[in-house]
Formats: structure tokens, sequence, C-alpha cells
């Protein structure tokens, strides 16, 4: 069932709002009584209910805390972070971001969250005015279309299917089969990947999204005798996929990137997924910078799991933008294009086209073990 959101302020209300935001203090000006403007509303929209939330929950939580913080810490500069539920879907988030983008009292965007979701909503939040900062929208060319307000915080998939590829010739990889699920994230990151592998790529093949029987593919897959079969796409296809080839006797390693980095796939894989290797441009929980990891901890009674800490950043992006006073869409989009600050996943600064500084880009690989997704290394970002 798709989430009822709050309608906008009304006139009243906001009228308060900007009264109480017009009395709002500098803390540190040493006293100084001059008025200065103060606090904000954003949005946040992803995949947080359906079948793939467990990929972005992590994201939303982190971004939750932030602003929790924030608004702990300075009680007269409350920030709003209204959350916008498109599961997903191109189709639902383009309506949002209309609803987003008229509504006046909305100074910035974090997300989207998942690739086709940003490519189909940048052109509405960019006729806007508003900055959107995605914690993990990784397909390359997301920021390659001109885009002047799209901004990410993690490396995209050239990095992440080069630093696979590095790991699959470390490992001895001999044949390597690609799988997609035509989704516009699955389908870049392997294209990537077989630019990256060449001839190591022995077949390859497309499933649908949503697609649940998966006789064809796992045959094709145990006639090519592959020793590695990549799946780009999410984990509602992926668990049930190497679930059958598991049943239909096929040994191949299993290797996915981020989008697989969710809880559901290795229990939606009833055992299937055991030692399966996931990468993503996201770090372990005890990598996070300061006390994120534990802070979250304490917060949700669980460690951050994919993009917590990327979350946590994109939020703060706009929280830093509020305490040095800017208050308009054009003044915090100018604020995030000249970002340059430590955060807990890494040092955020963006450069011409919106992408993270690439030296400060990380790619781990995560192996699952007892239906858990446990940190196994850092892979080398060529």
């Amino acid at each position: 069932m798709r989430r009822k959101y709050v309608r906008a302020l009304s006139t009243t209300a906001l009228a308060a709002v900007m009264v109480a935001a017009a009395g709002c203090q500098d803390a540190g000006d040493g006293g100084s009584t001059e008025a200065e403007a103060c606090g904000g509303k954003i949005a946040i929209f992803g995949a947080f209910t359906g079948d793939n939330a467990g990929l972005v929950i992590p994201s939303l939580n982190g971004a939750k805390l932030a602003v929790k913080q924030h608004n702990a810490a300075k009680p007269d500069c409350k920030v709003t972070l209204q959350e916008f539920d498109t599961q997903g879907d191109p189709a639902v988030a383009t309506p949002f971001a209309s609803q987003i983008a008229g509504d006046a009292s909305f100074l910035g965007v974090i997300g989207g969250h998942f690739s086709g979701e940003s490519d189909a909503t940048m052109p509405v939040y960019q006729a806007a005015g508003l900055a959107m900062v995605s914690p993990s929208a990784t397909r390359i060319d997301l920021t390659q279309k001109g885009n002047t307000s799209f901004f990410r915080v993690v490396g995209h998939d050239g990095t992440q299917a080069a630093a696979v590829a590095t790991y699959l010739k470390a490992q001895s990889a001999q044949k390597v089969f690609v799988v997609d699920d035509g989704s516009a994230y699955g389908a870049g990151i392997t294209a990537e990947l077989g630019k990256a592998l060449g001839p190591l790529v022995v077949a390859t093949d497309k499933i649908q999204e949503r697609q649940s029987q998966f006789d064809a593919t796992v045959s094709k897959i145990k006639s090519s005798s592959a020793d590695y079969l990549f799946y780009g796409g999410y984990t509602r296809e992926a668990a049930p996929l190497v679930r059958q080839m598991r049943a239909a006797g096929v040994t191949a390693k299993f290797i996915g990137p981020d989008g697989l980095y969710d809880p559901a796939f290795p229990e939606g894989a009833a055992g299937g997924a055991e030692g399966a290797i996931i990468t993503c441009p996201c770090l372990p929980a005890d990598k996070a910078g300061g006390t994120f990891a534990a802070d979250y901890q304490k917060e949700y009674n669980i460690a951050p799991g994919s993009y917590g800490a990327e979350g946590y950043d994109g939020a703060k992006v706009y929280l830093d933008a509020f305490d040095a006073g800017k208050q308009t869409r054009a003044d915090i989009l100018a604020f995030v294009k000249s970002y340059d600050k430590q955060g807990v996943s890494k040092y955020i600064k963006f450069d011409a086209k919106g992408d993270v500084d690439p030296t400060k880009v990380v790619i781990w690989a995560y192996e699952v073990k007892n239906k858990q997704i446990t940190a196994l290394q850092e892979l080398k970002v060529s």
C-alpha cells in the first residue's frame, strides 16, 4: 500500500514557521541580537517499501538520524525531512517530483536512491532550481547529461565495474556469464563490466523485472560452464534466480553489485546465496567516521546497512547549508556545488558534473555467510 503524505503547510502554519525562522539567532555570534535565518525543509524519496526496500531503508535512516541530531543541537533552527515513498518506480517518483518542485517550502532533495527514478525526475528538479543529492544512484550517465542540479556522494558504475573486474581477475576467473534485469541500473552496470572484462565474458542474457522463473537463463548458464555468474539488478529477481541455479546443480560463483546489498537477498535465496559476493561503493559500518555507527546502532537497534553513512552525508550537506544561513533554492544549490568537507563516509566534494571526487571513492566486497552480509575486503579502484 502506498503511503499517505502530509499536505503542504497551510498559509497560517507557513507564516508561523517563517516568523520563527526570522527570530533565530546565530549561536556563534557572541550574543548578537541580529536576526539570522535558519532551518528549512527538505524532501527525501526512494523505495521505502516494496521488494527492494531493504537496500534503501539504511540510507533513509541515516538521513533521519542526521536531521534528528541537528534539531536536538539547534532546537530553534529545526529542519523538516519529508519522506516520499516511490517504491523505486520512476512512474511513481515523477508525480512526487512535480509535487515537491511546486511546493516552495522545499529547499532541497535527497534522492533518488535508484538510477531509474533519478533519471526520470532530474529534469523536474532542475527546472525548479532544486538540488538533488543522491546517496546511492550509480548509473554513469546520470552525471553526463548536462544536468546542473544532480549530485551523488557515491562512486558511479564505472568505478564499481572496474573494481569488480580487478577482483574477478585476482580470483583467476576463467569464464564469466553476465545477466542483467533490463533496468536502467542493471543494464548499466553489466555494460560497464563487459567493457572491463573483455573476453572473460563468455555469454550474456537478459531477464525482466518481476520475472520469477528462470529456466531458460539457468540452462544457458549451465551450458556455458562458467565459473562465475555476475548478476546486475536487484534482490527481487536475484534471490529466486540464484535459488533456481543451485537447484539445477549450477556451481558457478555468484557475484553482484550493490543492488543486492539487502537482507532480503540471502533470506529469499533460501541458502542458495551462501558464499555469494556483493560489491558496493559503500562503507562497512565500522569504517564510517566519527560516532556514526554507534549513534545509528543506538537509534535503530541495528548496525547500519547499505548506504547508511551515505544517507547521513546526503542530509548533512543540506544541514550545513541551513547552518550557513542559506534560505533559497538558488543559494542552497550554489552551496552544494561548492561543498568541500569531510563526511562520515568519505570526503565530500563534487566535480563540475556532480560526481564525488573519484580519489575518495571506495568499493567494498561483502560476502554472504550464514544468511548475513558481512564485509570481506576493500577492492582496488583503478
